[in-house]
Order: C-alpha cells, then sequence, then structure tokens
C-alpha cells in the first residue's frame, strides 16, 4: 500500500472526527513528513494551529502501516498528559496517561504512553527499555522544554535514542540560553553560530491568513504610580516611560498590586471588552494570568464584583486544577484567573479577552500567553489582551509575526534585543532568593496607582497613542471581524480628518502611497511632531505590506534592525526620520 493511499484510507476510517478534514497545512506538514520518512523530524507551527492532529495523524498513519507498533508522548505538564490521551481516543489510539516509570508496564488495551519531561527524568532506563523492545515513535511536545535543565536534555537523548521514529514539536522554537535541544537539527547562520532548522514551519501570519488564528488586539495602560522602596524613600513615576531597571520592575509591580487603582480600572475595562465580543460570540470567555496565588485570589474577588459572577481560579499546586479548566473550557463563565496553570498546549478556544497581569517578560512565556487566545473556531473572532505599557512587552506584541529560531553560542549581552531582559531574571532563578531579597521584598511597599489608556497594538502598528484616544474607542470593537476588516477599521480611525496647524485636515497620506509628498513634521510641540512622524512612518510600512506582502511587524523589526532605536513609541524624532528615509530607499531600489 502506498503512503497516499494509507493516508486517503485513514481518513475515511481510522482518523474520523476533528482528523477528518486536514488544514491546509497539516496535509503539506504530511506529505513532506511522508516523503522523507525521516528518523528525526521538526515541526514548528504557531499556538493554537493544531499541532496535536498533525502530530496523531502521524501517529495513527504510522501504526496502520506497522511502520511502528507503540507510542510515547511526552508533553511539559501534568495537565497536557490527559489532554492528549483524550484527543488520541478520540482518533482510535489509546494512551496511558498515568504511566509510571516505577512500574514499567502499562496494559495491552493501550498503544502508548503519555509521560511529561520530568517524567522522563525520573524514568530514563525504564522508556529506553520499551523504545528497544518495540519499534516506538516518540512525539516531543513543546520540544524546546527538553533544554529547560540539562538533566531534561540528557535524560530526552539517553531515553529515546533508540526510538524508531521522533516527532518533535513546538510553537515557540526559541530560547535565551544556549542549552541545545535534543533532536533538533542545527545549521550554522551568517555569522557561524549553529542556528535551529525546522523540518516545516507554520507562523503566526500565515495562520491568520488562512484564518486558523485570531487576529490580536493588544491594549496598552499606562498610569501614574507611587511606592516606597526598601529604602524608605517614595517614588512616583508614569509607567511606560524611561525608567531605571529596577524603577521600571518596581513600577510594573506596583501597578499589578490589587490594592491599587491600576489592576482595578484595567479589569474593568477587559470586562468591558468581554461584554462586547459576547455580543457576537455569546460563550467567549476572559482569563487572567496572575504572578502569584495571593494576587491571583485579589484578582478575582475584584473581577466577581466587577462582572457580578465568581471567576474560576486555577492554581498550580491544586491537584484539581486540570479538571477546573476543563469545566471552563465546557460552560459558558465570564473569568478565569490562573497562575502559570494555563500554559502552552491547554486548549480553552473560547477563551478571547486577557489580562496580562504578571511581572514576568520572558518572550517565551508572552508568546505561550498569546497563544491561549489566538485558537480560531470559527472565521472572524478577534482576541484581545490588555497590558501594562512595558516596552518589552509592546516589543513583543509588535513583533508577533517574526520568526525565531534558537541560536547557539551566542550570548545576548544588547539591551535592545528582546532576549536581553532575561539574562537576569535566568540569573535570578539559579541564585534563589536570599535573605536580603526576602528582607527587600517586605520592605518594599505600593501606595497607589491610577490606570490611563495608552495605546492599542495590531499587526505590529500603534493607534490611539498619538491621537489621544480615548479607550472607549477600542473596547467596543466588534467581537466578530475578519483580520483586514479589524485594519481597516482601525486605519479609518487613524486616518479621520483632523484640523491641521492652518485649520485643513490632514489624514496621513504616507498610507496613501508613501510618495515624496507625504506629511513632514512641522514645526510645533514635539509631541505634535513625534505623532506625524509616527503616522507617516505607519503608513509607509502599510504600502510596504501591499507591496512585498511582508507582515507589518516583521517590516519594523527590520527597519529596527537596520536603524537602530526603540520601539517606534519611544523613539526620537530622527530616529524616526531615519526609518522613513530606509523604508523609501527600500521602495526606490525595488522600482529601479
Amino acid at each position: 500500500m502506498t503512503a497516499s493511499g494509507s493516508t486517503s484510507q485513514l481518513r475515511q476510517t481510522a482518523v474520523p472526527g476533528p482528523w477528518g478534514h486536514l488544514r491546509g497545512w497539516q496535509q503539506e506538514a504530511l506529505e513532506r513528513y511522508q516523503a522523507a520518512s525521516p528518523r528525526d523530524f521538526l515541526t514548528v507551527a504557531t499556538p493554537g494551529a493544531g499541532k496535536t492532529a498533525f502530530a496523531l495523524t502521524v501517529a495513527a498513519d504510522l501504526l496502520a502501516r506497522r511502520v511502528v507498533e507503540r507510542l510515547i508522548v511526552v508533553t511539559p505538564t501534568e495537565h497536557l498528559k490527559r489532554q492528549w490521551a483524550d484527543a488520541a481516543t478520540r482518533g482510535g489510539i489509546a494512551l496511558d496517561p498515568a504511566f509510571s516509570g516505577r512500574k514499567g508496564r502499562t496494559s495491552r488495551d493501550y498503544a502508548g504512553v503519555v509521560v511529561t519531561y520530568a517524567g522522563v527524568a525520573a524514568a530514563t532506563l525504564a522508556l529506553r527499555v520499551r523504545c528497544e523492545r518495540f519499534k516506538t515513535l516518540v512525539i516531543l511536545d513543546e520540544i524546546h522544554h527538553a533544554a529547560d535543565a540539562l538533566t531534561w536534555g540528557d535524560a530526552v537523548r539517553e531515553a529515546f535514542e533508540p526510538a524508531t521514529r521522533r516527532l518533535s514539536l513546538t510553537g515557540t522554537p526559541f530560547r535565551s540560553d544556549t542549552n541545545p535541544i535534543p533532536f533538533v537539527t542545527y545549521v550554522s547562520d551568517t555569522d557561524g553560530a549553529p542556528r535551529s532548522a525546522a523540518d516545516y514551519s507554520y507562523g503566526y501570519g500565515p495562520a491568520l491568513a488562512d484564518g486558523v488564528v485570531r487576529p490580536v488586539l493588544f491594549l496598552a495602560y499606562s498610569g501614574d504610580l507611587r511606592w516606597r522602596t526598601s529604602a524608605g524613600d517614595e517614588v512616583a513615576a508614569r509607567l511606560g516611560t524611561p525608567l531605571t531597571k529596577d524603577m521600571a520592575a518596581q513600577a510594573w509591580r506596583t501597578a499589578l498590586d490589587p490594592a491599587g487603582d491600576w489592576i482595578q480600572s484595567v479589569l474593568r475595562a477587559a470586562d468591558t471588552r468581554l461584554t462586547e465580543v459576547r455580543r457576537h460570540v455569546p460563550d467567549a470567555g476572559g482569563l487572567v494570568i496572575a504572578t502569584d496565588q495571593e494576587s491571583a485570589r485579589a484578582y478575582a474577588k475584584i473581577l466577581g464584583k466587577i462582572a457580578g459572577e465568581r471567576p474560576v481560579v486555577v492554581l498550580s499546586d491544586e491537584p484539581s486544577g486540570s479538571k477546573r479548566i476543563g469545566e471552563f473550557a465546557a460552560d459558558e463563565r465570564r473569568w478565569m484567573v490562573a497562575v502559570r496553570m494555563v500554559s502552552e498546549g491547554v486548549d480553552v478556544p473560547r477563551l478571547a479577552v486577557g489580562v496580562y497581569a504578571t511581572a514576568t517578560q520572558t518572550p517565551l512565556f508572552f508568546a505561550q500567553a498569546v497563544g491561549r487566545f489566538v485558537r480560531a473556531r470559527r472565521r472572524g473572532e478577534t482576541a484581545s489582551l490588555f497590558l501594562p505599557t512595558v516596552p518589552v512587552l509592546l516589543q513583543y506584541a509588535a513583533e508577533m509575526e517574526t520568526v525565531r529560531d534558537h541560536v547557539l553560542g551566542k550570548p545576548v549581552h544588547d539591551d535592545d534585543d528582546i532576549f536581553a531582559a532575561e539574562e537576569a531574571l535566568l540569573a535570578e532563578a539559579a541564585r534563589g532568593d536570599s535573605e536580603a531579597d526576602l528582607l527587600e521584598e517586605k520592605r518594599f511597599q505600593a501606595l497607589g496607582s491610577q490606570a490611563a489608556f495608552d495605546r492599542l497594538v495590531y499587526d505590529g502598528n500603534e493607534f490611539g497613542g498619538e491621537l489621544g484616544a480615548d479607550e472607549t474607542e477600542f473596547l467596543g470593537i466588534p467581537g466578530l471581524l475578519e483580520p483586514h476588516q479589524v485594519s481597516e477599521l482601525l486605519r479609518r480611525r487613524r486616518t479621520s480628518p483632523s484640523p491641521s496647524a492652518d485649520g485643513a485636515p490632514t489624514t496621513g497620506g504616507a498610507a496613501a502611497g508613501g510618495s515624496a509628498g507625504t506629511e513632514r513634521a512641522a514645526p510645533g510641540p514635539a509631541y505634535e511632531q513625534l505623532g506625524v512622524l509616527r503616522r507617516e512612518l505607519n503608513g509607509l510600512v502599510a504600502a510596504w505590506h501591499h507591496r512585498t506582502g511582508q507582515p507589518h511587524g516583521a517590516i519594523h523589526a527590520e527597519l529596527r534592525r537596520v536603524c537602530g532605536g526603540p520601539l517606534a513609541i519611544q523613539a526620537s524624532a530622527e530616529q524616526l526620520q531615519d526609518r522613513i528615509d530606509t523604508i523609501r530607499s527600500w521602495a526606490t531600489a525595488r522600482r529601479s
């Protein structure tokens, strides 16, 4: 039987229900896998694209053709073990999510087992024996976790080295450290540094165009904050303005304090947005991602008063956490508040509104958080994520469509690089909490906070900040819009006539074509000049997007790489003009 014939039969018989109609990318990846018949295969697909269904389709095909006899699935968390087992059951594959390395055996009714990466480290020999006794396919879900600890990576290599096939999956194939990821191929880039190479990639941009994922609106909030440092000094600052690293961290922490007005205002705005979304998507739900359990409980209490309905609270150390997530996914309650429990791979498709109420700032965690909201059930659904005006978060939001790989032997030290912020956190984690750290924690005191809507980030563009728009203008965006409709709606609001210095309306002529006649920053207050330059830059980026098909975020990222400097909202007039001149030079070179 040919591979294609087997696949056709598989769709009709062995893979019913949700596997019966593969998405375009899944079919293409499956065909590439079958054509190559590789021992190792790395699939990179944006969160929400359907990596689980693809992997189980591959597994069912290999089992049906007796290429393999057993299946082992490795996941990052305990919750995902049952989720994988349930998904496999729908396709007729029985997996044991309660497998224990201590016993080393499972019922003959099972075609395979599901374990965590930590479980692999605890039962390395037992899993290796299984791979040696049977022809085995190993599915490594979110494979980048295999490098979280060197012992995990060593255990994964040792346990699955004898496996017949290994299929690695990830939605976030990048790390800030240089720990190699097992069974991933690395090739030298232009700088000579080894870079991870995927066998098949399906990014957020293509998935958005295909209607596989939702467009995400990022609503950022600034505000005035006051706190008392460990030294007893009272400090006042505005969130999002240039601050030292310590002050920025303290300001962020003050904003997230449950007793302050900032988080309460943001939660109120998020609930208003959820109400608007539920007009079009009645079962839409919201998720607040909290830093710790104490804050989670406090946020839930605040939301209960705002929404008139008690939220579901999921804490990472509760054995009932997985059950609560499953119940929330199946019902129509408004809000869930969680501490890290809702991570990559957790499937709650009805989540449409989120609040990023955690101080975690790694690109990996941010990507995982966004991944909880992008899974599309039908075309037109939009997602909204509320977050503090923190430069690194805004940068992640603006560069969602940028494809990243894992690079070895290339430590990051540049403050402008998106991974630089992780180094201090990793070093902190390695050291652990010292007595001095704990003492400082007790002495720090948040004194007060006020929230103010700052801007909306969508498709690499920023809206609202330079125009002084009110948050209600964006909270009322319909919950059912195609990506191009969201872009058009925001573009119309940006270019709506507003009086210029001489009384004539200005409409941001750069968006119309980016010719030499686009508006220039006329003498006047600095904020007016900067606003004009930002609109001109965004218009030129939009024009370049339509000409080349490149995502807006990727264009902004490339301009920053070439010209240097911070995000557009923080850039000086000189830096903005430099980017404007650069993108015009691209257009000139392309025409010639």
